[in-house]
């Protein structure tokens, strides 16, 4: 069957919740004559520290500058070694690169999709400044086993908590201090979307502080307190920073997402367990597991096909796509991208390939029906 003769709905692989909401929220923000970075800005910082229970939540454009400006506030420097997975999108290993340190790549847990915290105290140099754990597709990294490596070694921990708003560990929200820093992402394929966007919690006020000024060119003051003074401010700038900022249009759309965010959760709950309950009867697929303490907020539903499958990963998708069901790969490989390609790499990552190579992504989203997902699940019974 061909494209052009598609069969039943067409069902993408993840799709933005925007609604009057959102668009009543904007026009407010557009009326009001402050776009730029500005007191809805701050009021959505405030509110999400609140949400995950973090003292501090630093706005930004985007995850990957908040990797960047992590980098520089924990004092990772050209030269430095940084430990983290190579399953992740690339900007893991590209925010450690933007400051000339060097990504060092270690296996990940087959059922978590995480590192292996075994494999990263043996991967520690004299050279390593921090360890950067990724909560991938959303479910918790071991950040305990992790942050006792950090503290035995006198290294940072970060986390790169792109896809894990909402996500728990052990009982409260990541981003709730069990790092130096965490770092959100808002693209629209997140559970939470201001269009692009990120954010830092911290529990550290210092870092806060700096991180607020390395966003904004390293300003002394913020445009919000020099326009909102009633006395002439002249700022100063003591190191180079950048132009990071969010603007109030974005954070506007951000704090009602915010407020959406724990039915958002809830019902992609619901879908994994519907779809793992299926899946979990076709011996070749392995679901998802949660570990104990451990809450994911199902950021993408990704199984794993094995060896023994009657239909190749590739065909499967594309036969999937005939029917008019939109799927994905499994998270990338670092690694095997030209950028970082090196034959060091070569038999240390047997478990990021093995996964990178066998799993697949299936449709979730907010506003998918049960008529949807019955879809995609018959439709996958009758390709096998």
């Amino acid at each position: 069957m061909s494209a052009a003769t598609l069969v039943g709905p067409t069902i993408q692989v993840a799709k933005p919740s925007l609604g009057v909401e959102e668009e009543m929220a904007v026009l407010e923000v557009l009326r009001s004559g402050w776009i730029s970075q500005g007191p809805k800005v701050a009021e959505f910082e405030r509110q999400f520290a609140a949400f995950v229970g973090a003292p501090h939540a630093i706005a930004l454009s985007s995850c990957t500058t908040a990797l960047h400006l992590a980098m520089i506030v924990a004092g990772v420097q050209a030269g430095d070694e940084v430990i983290c997975p190579s399953l992740s999108f690339i900007a893991t290993a590209n925010a450690i690169r933007y400051v000339g340190a060097t990504p060092v790549f270690v296996d990940i847990d087959p059922v978590t999709y995480n590192l292996d915290p075994e494999k990263v105290e043996s991967a520690i140099t004299p050279r390593t400044k921090a360890i950067l754990a990724v909560h991938q597709v959303g479910m918790p990294a071991a950040m305990n086993e992790l942050g006792d490596i950090a503290k035995r070694h006198g290294i940072s921990l970060l986390e790169d908590a792109a896809c894990a708003i909402g996500s728990s560990y052990m009982g409260v929200r990541v981003g709730h201090p069990h790092s130096l820093l965490a770092c959100f992402s808002f693209h629209p394929r997140k559970v939470l979307t201001t269009g692009e966007g990120g954010m830092i919690t911290t529990a550290d006020g210092d870092v806060a502080a700096r991180l607020r000024r390395l966003r904004q060119h390293s300003m002394s003051v913020s445009d919000l307190a020099r326009h909102s003074s009633t006395q002439i401010v002249t700022e100063c700038y003591d190191e180079v920073g950048f132009n990071f900022r969010m603007t109030d249009l974005q954070a506007a759309v951000g704090l009602v997402q915010l407020d959406r965010l724990p039915g958002f959760v809830n019902r992609r709950r619901q879908r994994a367990a519907a779809y793992t309950k299926a899946l979990g009867e076709i011996p070749f697929f392995v679901p998802p597991r949660e570990p104990a303490g451990c809450e994911s907020n199902f950021q993408s539903y990704m199984v794993r096909m094995l060896d023994s499958s009657s239909i190749s990963r590739e065909d499967l998708m594309q036969k999937l796509l005939d029917r008019g069901i939109s799927t994905r790969r499994g998270v990338m490989a670092i690694h095997r991208e030209a950028p970082y390609r090196h034959p060091q790499w070569d038999g240390r990552l047997p478990n990021t390939n093995d996964v990178t190579d066998s799993t697949i992504i299936l449709p979730i989203f907010d506003q998918m029906t049960d008529a949807d997902q019955e879809y995609v699940l018959d439709s996958i019974f009758q390709l096998l």
